[in-house]
């Protein structure tokens, strides 16, 4: 394990190396954006067909009914994020985020295809009803995108109010259109998951899906403290995302690390994050971490 960890340092500061010179990052950046579009076109997934049906519509009632004109955007978010040089401040970049998630999930297991972000859904879903007894009545999903994580939230919670919280009013006005689309209900908020605005106590269950491997550690920690504030006694954080110690990111060849951390800016402080000291710090009770996946963990605290 600690040569694995050794390595993996090592390859890792060599990317930030190539990263730091600014035409191989707009390389790898391209690189990696062509790589996965061809993906998942290969895997059955219409993208840019999706992309184009999207772009014809009209979005101007949805963008200015969730956009929030006070709103100051965190200098951490207006960073490139996933190749987009504007990061997640953009149409493009909301339009294609559900094709990308069929083609990054697709290969957790061998036998997924394109069915393997609803599998990696299910699973975060199996911890949750498994550690979480009382079924929440009020659940707050941080960085919630286009919606994916909060409709499906809404699967295993059909009763729960649910509010999604983002800072891109371009994933919250399609988050809005697919929750219309699929005959489904919840609030949106465009504001950021440090600062929801939401009321103290308020909410059962805070989830946070597959957001905080693009968080700086300074805005992770402000999450997890907003959390403690809006959770109710005995309330809980669940967060899913990137598993650290996975044999994937552990053995990832230097190439593909290159290719990926091209289009995550704040990977390194994710992985190097103390998840049991920050939740402790924060107000929690020592977390519990199960795999959920050959790729993802889910961390779990309940509020002291």
């Amino acid at each position: 394990m600690t040569a694995n960890t050794t390595n993996v340092g090592l390859a890792s500061r060599l990317v930030n190396t190539v990263l730091s010179i600014s035409p191989l990052a707009n390389f790898a950046k391209s690189k990696a954006r062509k790589m996965m579009i061809d993906r998942a076109e290969d895997l059955g997934v219409s993208w840019r067909d999706n992309v184009s049906k999207l772009s014809q519509r009209n979005w101007k009632a949805e963008f200015n009914a969730i956009e929030n004109k006070q709103l100051q955007y965190p200098e951490y978010y207006l960073n490139s994020f996933h190749a987009y040089e504007s990061g997640n401040l953009s149409w493009l970049a909301a339009w294609e985020v559900e094709s990308a998630a069929y083609a990054v999930h697709a290969k957790i297991w061998e036998d997924a295809g394109t069915k393997g972000d609803s599998r990696l859904r299910e699973s975060y879903h199996k911890v949750l009803r498994k550690q979480i007894a009382s079924v929440p009545q009020d659940i707050a999903d941080l960085g919630c995108g286009v919606g994916m994580s909060t409709l499906t939230l809404q699967e295993i919670y059909p009763e729960a109010n649910l509010t999604g919280v983002d800072l891109s009013p371009y994933f919250l006005a399609v988050a809005q259109y697919r929750a219309h689309k699929l005959a489904k209900k919840a609030n949106w908020l465009h504001r950021a998951g440090e600062a929801t605005g939401l009321p103290n106590n308020c909410c059962d269950l805070v989830s946070a899906c597959l957001v905080f491997h693009e968080l700086p550690t300074t805005a992770a920690k402000a999450i997890i403290e907003e959390a403690n504030r809006i959770l109710r006694p005995g309330g809980h954080l669940a967060i899913m995302d990137m598993n650290p110690q996975s044999e994937t990111f552990q053995k990832m060849p230097p190439y593909i690390l290159t290719l990926l951390k091209s289009t995550e800016p704040y990977l390194d402080q994710y992985f190097a994050l103390d998840v049991n000291q920050t939740f402790t710090e924060a107000g929690f009770e020592l977390p519990t971490i199960t795999v959920n996946s050959p790729r993802h963990r889910t961390i779990i605290a309940k509020i002291q």
